[in-house]
């Protein structure tokens, strides 16, 4: 009776608007949530893993041997140091967690990829510079329903980027970013401002135009907050990012084509045709006949459904 009583009391609030509504995840968006989560962990027990590793030969001051330190054929050198009884078991057990970590994260990751190819949002996110096939899942979990935000500035209040704002009396002062959100949508959308910032054409003049006055820490601040409206513009409208480069953006989809693989791409699909239909539905690249793949190798394209550009 009293549950029931409750119940109607917060239907009522919720009507009369006294009360916000809060939006409960489908089981889908948790589950993809929980996976996120549980490769993030991963990464950063491997992480660990290999600072402790590092910090044992700084200890005894020993020289490493050329390329990869963790690759699995370096294994036997680890185990041949002969560092005492307790350094040589913290030995053994870092490479044990660094193999588990490693593995589990491989297996999260296929599954990932097999979820990233039933969802069409995630190509309208890896259009974006810096964003991959696991930025996109991991912001597509944290954001749910993009309907959810009326306006882009709502989204960015969620992932705690926008400025602190002081009120008193005549006077209005706006300060650093509340961080008052999901840290996961902060994190990966800063680190894709550091990767546009580095690649593509528009987000170098923007850093060029910002640090002078904000400096480096604050224009990538800046940079990632006008990324995540991007972020809400491509999910809502559905289309392409108004500084998309059509070549860019065709070499990051044939980078996604092979990721997913044939196993995950529609049957009998060649990563050509699959790049052609994903420029199509973004109304890009009209005129791109091929995306040059490495120092020497292109891949041909199939001709675009599209009216070539100045047609």
């Amino acid at each position: 009776m009293t549950d029931n009583i409750a119940a109607l009391t917060l239907a009522r609030l919720h009507a009369v608007g006294l009360l916000p509504p809060v939006w409960v995840p489908p089981p889908a968006i948790r589950d993809l949530r929980a996976l996120v989560s549980q490769r993030t962990k991963m990464v950063r027990l491997a992480t660990q893993a290999k600072n402790r590793l590092h910090a044992a030969l700084h200890r005894h001051h020993l020289a490493t041997p050329e390329g990869d330190l963790f690759a699995a054929d370096q294994r036997d050198w680890w185990l041949k140091l002969d560092l005492g009884l307790a350094e040589d078991a913290r030995i053994q057990c870092d490479l044990d967690t660094l193999a588990f970590a490693q593995a589990q994260t491989a297996q999260l990751a296929e599954t990932l990829t097999a979820l990233a190819a039933q969802d069409e949002r995630v190509v309208l996110l890896i259009q974006l510079p810096g964003v991959g096939l696991i930025t996109a899942l991991t912001l597509l979990a944290a954001i749910g329903d993009i309907s959810r935000f009326p306006a882009a500035k709502h989204l960015v209040g969620y992932a705690g980027l926008g400025a602190r704002v002081h009120d008193s009396g005549q006077t209005r002062r706006t300060g650093r970013i509340t961080k008052a959100g999901r840290r996961d949508i902060r994190f990966v959308i800063v680190e894709a401002a550091h990767a546009a910032c580095r690649s593509h054409p528009h987000w170098k003049k923007e850093l060029a135009r910002l640090e002078p006055r904000l400096g480096y820490n604050k224009a990538i601040v800046a940079i990632a907050r006008k990324l995540l409206v991007a972020v809400w513009h491509v999910l809502t409208e559905e289309t392409a990012d108004r500084f998309a480069v059509p070549e860019l953006v065709a070499r990051k989809l044939l980078h996604h084509a092979y990721t997913l693989g044939q196993a995950h791409r529609p049957a009998d699909q060649t990563t050509g045709e699959y790049v052609r239909q994903q420029l199509d539905r973004l109304g890009l690249g009209a005129n791109l006949s091929a995306i040059r793949w490495g120092p020497s190798r292109t891949v041909a394209l199939p001709a675009s459904s599209l009216a070539p550009a100045g047609a």
